[in-house]
């Protein structure tokens, strides 16, 4: 049995936006992400910010959620908490390597519960953005809000293993290629060339669905 009976309507009930900025000096594009969940806000910040809680629909995490302190995602980005105001909104630096980023949750009420907007902010590479465009980082915060929404609704914990092998199974591809979609129209809205927009959207709906080829003893 499938995460999803309907892909496309979960990935649907994203709301996507780009908008161009900058910050130090430098050009960011910003990838936001709205969805509302059934749930009132203290069980989502408590979803969003125990580290106990956290590996049941994202990543394991080890170090210090509050104020100051840094933390590291399991194989993927850490970083610093810059601001926390519970339960409405929290900010990180998003770290990995040498590029940073900045991420800001922010919650509010929204129809029927409490929606969950994700502000990505980012310096890009022109090149990287003309291949892939807003989904390379977008797509994957779908993908996590996707399990967010799977851990609410049954209050289990997602199978990492079923996690990581769903953008590869048939209702993966249309969920990624859904979202993908979307985030080409909020570049587009942005100013992006629509040909070149979803030529981005292809390459990100490919590169998300395709495995890795195993590497030649």
């Amino acid at each position: 049995m499938g995460l999803l009976t309907d892909p496309a309507a979960i990935a649907g009930l994203v709301t996507r936006e780009v908008r161009t900025s900058e910050r130090q000096g430098k050009i960011t594009r910003i990838a936001v992400a709205r969805r509302t969940y059934a749930t009132d806000p203290d069980d989502l910040w408590e979803t969003l910010t125990d580290i106990d809680r956290i590996p049941r629909w994202f990543l394991p995490i080890t170090g210090e959620l509050a104020l100051g302190g840094r933390y590291q995602l399991e194989g993927n980005a850490g970083g610093v908490v810059e601001e926390c105001e519970r339960p409405k909104r929290f900010a990180v630096t998003w770290e990995m390597g040498a590029m940073i980023s900045w991420l800001e949750i922010r919650l509010g009420p929204g129809p029927g519960g409490t929606e969950l907007e994700l502000v990505h902010e980012a310096p890009v590479d022109p090149e990287m953005w003309t291949q892939f465009g807003p989904g390379a980082v977008g797509v994957g915060w779908d993908l996590g809000l996707m399990g967010l929404g799977l851990h609410l609704e049954t209050r289990a914990a997602v199978d990492p293993a079923v996690g990581l092998e769903f953008p590869l199974s048939p209702e993966g591809l249309v969920f990624v290629r859904t979202a993908s979609a979307g985030w080409a129209a909020a570049a587009i809205a942005d100013g992006d060339d629509p040909a070149q927009a979803h030529a981005a959207a292809e390459a990100t709906t490919g590169f998300y669905t395709v495995a890795p080829e195993e590497p030649q003893p």
